[in-house]
């Protein structure tokens, strides 16, 4: 498999050609000729126009025929852009783009250099010389959103009112069929009070919440439609799991419906008929109930799919908390103050935040998420030093923990003082600054990454 940097390209063997963005991004395609215009709005392909010939968009997955893309086509410009209209691309990780041969070889993955205050990036381009296709990673940021990209292309571009026949959903200004998401609960434009508590599980949840002293949680379309999609997974297959048989975990399903998250949690279970039962279920025993009742979660989706063999009923309840960058400091700091606690308690002067430790802890979390992989050593070759060194630092020793799936600082601090390795680099006299990185997403859920300098 080639890692491609920006500039890069390789040639592409025949056949469907998948490519694959996982995380709270919207995948985009552009159909166009020598000229690089597109003929038609027909050739622009987006969550709102999936399909066009040789061309099919479902979730993060983009497949390519090139054969079949319509007469004249000879470049498909693939978009990358948040899925949540009201999170800034800097804010979160890098996108990664996988690609993926007919046979299911990996071929090659492209991460751009995480954007700035472009609202989108240009990731990569399909283009023909000959009869043969290449790759190109190109990784452009783009600071005039969808419409404009649209635009440039040659999409007409609708700037009054909406015309009779516009799709459903359409925005004044977005080209003809470029309809803009409708912000989710939480979100600018959101309707207050959530989605409708139209059988009674909210209310159920609510109640438990308020006997556990934790405040209420409001429902939120994109969790909903995350659990639909996995409580779906788990009854077609008639197995309860984290992780459907496609690779595709319930925390990487949260992201690809377009929630970034700071912390999340899940029910999974088969069995219960109804709400009421499936909450009772979730109180019985002391880690569920913790978990229904963790005062950190303020948003949750559900949903439940019998398996149409048995008959069970399949479960799924999502738990979350958003992210946003205050939310990231705050936890962060929680990090430092219990790893400070600990090295209080074994009469060690405590650490101090630093900007470039963190700066590289932060990137660490996020491209774990983004590349899929958990280690200190990243697919580039990169170590911990090398990578504060990247960041700016100048401290001559540097150490490492990282960790995955925990939900909480307390639960990841805890971790680390149990296990020996990860104990000695908290309590390494030697250490005088900390940085601490978090990333939602991956398949094990929230990757933590705590980057210590002395």
């Amino acid at each position: 498999m080639s890692e491609l940097v920006p500039g890069g390209n390789m040639p592409l063997p025949g056949g469907i050609l998948t490519l694959r963005v996982p995380g709270p991004f919207d995948v985009s395609a552009l159909i166009t000729d020598d000229s690089g215009k597109v003929r038609g709005d027909g050739d622009f392909v987006f969550y709102n126009q999936p399909t066009a010939p040789g061309a099919r968009l479902q979730g993060e997955h983009l497949t390519i025929d090139p054969p079949r893309l319509r007469p004249g086509a000879s470049r498909v410009t693939v978009v990358v852009s948040p899925a949540d209209p009201a999170m800034p691309l800097g804010h979160l990780p890098a996108p990664t783009l996988h690609v993926s041969a007919p046979d299911g070889r990996h071929l090659a993955r492209f991460t751009p250099p995480r954007p700035q205050r472009e609202t989108l990036l240009l990731l990569a381009e399909l283009y023909r010389r000959g009869t043969a296709w290449k790759l190109r990673a190109l990784g452009q940021g783009y600071a005039d959103g969808l419409a404009g990209i649209a635009r440039d292309f040659g999409v007409e571009v609708t700037e009054d009112d909406a015309m009779p026949g516009t799709p459903p959903g359409a925005t004044p200004g977005a080209a003809p069929g470029v309809a803009r998401r409708t912000p989710p609960d939480g979100m600018p434009g959101a309707a207050p009070g959530g989605l409708p508590d139209t059988d009674g599980f909210l209310g159920l949840v609510n109640s438990a919440r308020a006997a556990a002293g934790s405040p209420p949680v409001s429902l939120d379309a994109r969790l909903t439609a995350a659990a639909r999609a996995h409580a779906s997974a788990m009854a077609a297959r008639g197995l309860l799991g984290s992780e459907s048989p496609d690779g595709i975990s319930v925390y990487q399903r949260v992201t690809s419906a377009g929630y970034p998250y700071l912390t999340v949690g899940e029910h999974l279970v088969s069995g219960p008929r109804t709400p009421g039962e499936f909450v009772e279920y979730c109180l019985s025993a002391e880690q569920s109930r913790r978990t229904l009742c963790d005062p950190v979660f303020s948003q949750a989706g559900l949903a439940y799919v019998a398996d149409g063999r048995s008959g069970d009923m399949y479960w799924t309840a999502l738990w979350a908390r958003p992210f946003s960058p205050a939310e990231l400091s705050r936890t962060a700091n929680e990090v430092i103050a219990l790893t400070n606690a600990e090295r209080t308690t074994a009469g060690l002067p405590p650490l101090s935040g630093d900007l470039l430790l963190t700066t590289a802890a932060q990137a660490h979390s996020a491209d774990m998420v983004a590349r899929a992989f958990y280690s200190h050593t990243s697919p580039d070759g990169s170590r911990p030093w090398d990578r504060a060194a990247a960041a700016g630092s100048t401290r001559r020793t540097i150490g490492e923990n990282i960790a995955c799936g925990q939900r909480s600082p307390a639960e990841v601090v805890r971790g680390w003082m149990n296990s020996p390795g990860h104990r000695a680099n908290i309590l390494k006299p030697d250490f005088t600054h900390i940085g601490i990185g978090l990333a939602g997403g991956g398949k094990a859920g929230t990757y933590w990454t705590q980057l210590f300098g002395g």
